[in-house]
């Protein structure tokens, strides 16, 4: 997910969550009913942030699995190369 896409989903549900607060504090219920109103918005806006947070943590484990991937991609290939040059100095240094 893009640094843009993830500030688009925090404003919606900023935005969402500030409407649902204002719809319940201007709509004609009970005080009771509207703070279950208000709890159940709350939770539902807690369990939605958490999945949230677990398809980062998904996303940078992914991300991380990738790096060290290339990382040791270029180590060996390097390694190769160090090789390559130490045997061709080795010759050299025999001619």
């Amino acid at each position: 997910m893009s640094n843009s896409n993830g500030k688009l989903i925090s404003a919606l549900l900023i935005g969402a969550a500030a409407g649902a607060v204002l719809g319940l504090l201007f709509a004609p219920d009970k005080g009771t009913e509207v703070r279950k109103k208000m709890m159940k918005g709350g939770n539902d806006l807690m369990d939605d942030l958490c999945d949230r947070i677990e398809e980062g943590k998904e996303m940078l484990k992914k991300f991380k699995e990738k790096v060290v991937d290339k990382a040791e991609d270029y180590k060996s290939k390097a390694s190769d190369f160090s090789d390559e040059v130490e045997q061709k100095v080795k010759k050299s240094a025999t001619l």
